[in-house]
């Protein structure tokens, strides 16, 4: 079978990046951009966001923010932006035979920006920001929460939309010099995925991003050392439930011990029959809705598993998340349920080759944060190499007390000090 993933390098340093999937019928492109929150200073945090919101309202080439969103609709694409903690990215689905016209608005808006209605997005940004806080501005969004506690003073605790301080204070000089830095062509990934060629993508991007200026790629600043826990950061939220998150620091996607975090993770979240639905919901009804997750960086990542329950469940609901990650470090995965994990990764990775946003994510995402981009059968055979006594190590080596932030928002109202010594017990 040949290699559908084709790279190429623009004279500027722009990365495009191809994956030929013929037996789709639709397809998807996406602009990756080394900028996120990690890349500002705490006076500017926002910023990326923000600039985010104003490529919308237009450029030079395309001056009515409807025109050109309807533009790219009209191919049947639907432009979208999306600005995370160490990058972000604007994507559409794409026509096939359609691709010029969004690359092209793609490409203007991205250069050109021309920062209008600076005050009317400002508004719209704030009211967002008003889901992350309550009525007394105290933030009780959970991820930001578990960011702040596991990386204190460093960008990466900064939140994605910032504070109604800093964004008010942003001005338009501010955003037009993070556009300068930020967005040259060499902190920029172009991908696509479907049923398109590489040739004709390289030609569209050469025309419409050929102009780009070079710039730079940005840094991400170093790591700071890790916090020292037990912690515990809990948020009294007027609310008729208890969302629970517990939060580690683990090593980044390059290291050999991350494909066993990936293991671990559908071991503990990956249908009805894994450990954290049987055990909370199932079995003990401690929670209404479980999960895993994890989040890669160029340096680290955070490995957390939450649950949603009943206040008076909290405590107990905490207290066997701990339990589950302990008996992770303390006993070996049974073969059948390794073999199952390794199984669904397998599967999760065919169903992805239908996904161009699947593609395009992997593929673009890791060519402009973890270059080269893994390809899937070298991921594939890192997965299935992991044993259990791959698994039990790196739990014990994660899943301390030490390195353990546990959030909470919701009544506390005597469960705070409950919910204490359990995370100070647990592990």
């Amino acid at each position: 079978m040949n290699d559908p993933v084709h790279k190429s390098v623009l004279a500027n340093g722009l990365r495009v990046v191809t994956v030929e999937l013929p037996h789709l019928h639709t397809g998807m492109i996406a602009a990756y951009v080394r900028a996120g929150s990690r890349h500002e200073e705490p006076s500017r945090n926002g910023v990326s966001h923000f600039l985010e919101h104003l490529f919308f309202r237009g450029s030079e080439g395309y001056p009515d923010g409807r025109t050109l969103n309807g533009l790219v609709e009209d191919c049947g694409g639907s432009l979208n932006g999306v600005t995370t903690r160490d990058h972000g990215y604007y994507f559409s689905p794409v026509h096939p035979e359609r691709l010029e016209v969004p690359l092209a608005v793609l490409g203007d808006m991205l250069a050109r920006p021309l920062f209008k209605e600076i005050e009317l997005e400002r508004e719209v940004i704030l009211e967002e920001i008003l889901d992350e806080v309550d009525e007394k501005g105290r933030d009780i969004d959970i991820d930001n929460l578990a960011k702040g506690a596991l990386f204190p003073g460093h960008p990466l605790g900064l939140k994605i939309a910032g504070t109604p301080a800093s964004v008010s204070a942003l001005t338009e000089e501010h955003l037009r010099a993070h556009h300068a830095r930020a967005y040259g062509a060499r902190n920029i990934v172009l991908a696509a995925a479907g049923p398109l060629r590489h040739d004709r993508l390289l030609a569209l991007a050469e025309r419409h991003f050929g102009s780009l200026r070079s710039g730079e790629v940005l840094d991400d600043e170093s790591l700071n050392g890790a916090p020292r826990g037990p912690q515990l950061v809990a948020v009294d939220h007027t609310d008729a439930q208890m969302e629970l998150q517990v939060s580690f620091r683990g090593p980044p996607e390059e290291h050999a011990d991350f494909p066993v975090l990936r293991v671990i993770k559908r071991v503990l979240d990956d249908g009805l029959a894994s450990r954290l639905q049987m055990e909370l919901v199932e079995r003990k009804a401690l929670a209404y809705s479980v999960g895993a997750g994890m989040d890669g960086f160029s340096d680290c990542s955070v490995f957390e598993v939450g649950c949603a329950c009943a206040p008076r469940k909290a405590t107990a609901a905490l207290s066997e998340m701990l339990r589950l990650l302990a008996e992770l470090r303390d006993t070996d995965v049974p073969d059948d349920e390794l073999l199952r994990a390794k199984k669904k990764s397998r599967i999760s990775l065919e169903f992805s080759l239908d996904s161009p946003a699947d593609m395009i994510g992997w593929f673009g995402a890791g060519e402009l944060l973890h270059p080269p981009a893994e390809p899937f059968q070298q991921w594939l055979e890192r997965i299935e190499n992991v044993t259990a006594a791959d698994v039990r190590r790196v739990a014990s080596a994660l899943f301390r007390r030490e390195n353990l932030v546990a959030c909470a928002v919701g009544p506390l109202s005597g469960v705070e000090p409950k919910l204490r010594a359990a995370a100070e017990s647990g592990l």
